[in-house]
């Protein structure tokens, strides 16, 4: 059976041309950030003026870092997002709590510097919709996620075979191949892997990584293909 195309998702866009770009390129999510940390924050209005833009074409995701209920009400009511993604230090009973408040899919990210990070994912595992595991942001960081760095996708080598996850965190349209063959992953994310500058996205970048993403899954299946034959005749 041939394997769907990976998932893939855009997410910290900010300008109607950008957001037209990903949807044009064949993104699959697309990812509105409300934080007004990060580079790539949009207001409540602009979020809604994409949201509306982006509906029936892409899932739209609504971005947020440790919400409190107002803020999870106001987002929810402006942006009306398909998911709420939680980038914070949000716990399982958090995010179960945002989930049943809204009642909407909602994905965890989680940062991932060793098994043991790894490990301790799985106790969201059945309370998010999705994990999305990212690389972890140094100690003091002001911005939460990678922040443009990859973790050891090794760590990950065959997870995907056992649970739906989306992978993150230092991706680019050069990368992004390479770490869907490692990981097996199904469901890619990338930001500021499709910018000239922070916050600013390239429309030749995110077309080119939509394609990589997407061409990946074929090339994984040629190699499953040729690898099935041979565990046969051993």
């Amino acid at each position: 059976m041939k394997p769907a195309p990976v998932l893939v998702k855009i997410c910290g866009l900010s300008t109607p041309d950008t957001l037209e770009a990903s949807l044009a390129a064949g993104a699959d999510l697309i990812g509105l950030v409300h934080f007004a940390k990060s580079p790539r924050h949009v207001d409540l209005a602009l979020g809604a003026a994409l949201s509306r833009q982006a509906r029936g074409r892409a899932e739209r995701v609504a971005l947020l870092v440790d919400p409190d209920d107002a803020l999870i009400d106001a987002v929810t009511a402006s942006l009306d997002p398909d998911w709420l993604q939680l980038h914070g230090s949000e716990s399982p009973e958090r995010v179960a709590a945002v989930r049943a408040r809204t009642g909407r899919p909602v994905m965890k990210a989680l940062g991932i510097a060793t098994a043991d990070d790894l490990a301790r994912a799985t106790r969201y595992a059945g309370v998010a919709d999705r994990l999305l595991f990212d690389a972890k942001p140094a100690p003091g960081a002001v911005l939460p996620g990678g922040n443009g760095h990859a973790f050891d996708w090794s760590l990950l080598a065959g997870a995907g075979r056992d649970h739906s996850f989306m992978l993150s965190g230092g991706l680019t349209p050069e990368t992004v191949a390479e770490a869907v063959a490692v990981t097996a992953a199904r469901a890619v994310d990338v930001s500021s892997g499709v910018e000239s500058a922070p916050g600013r996205k390239d429309p030749a970048r995110i077309a080119a990584f939509v394609a990589a993403a997407k061409a990946a899954t074929a090339a994984a299946a040629a190699s499953e293909a040729q690898i099935a034959p041979a565990a046969r005749r051993a």
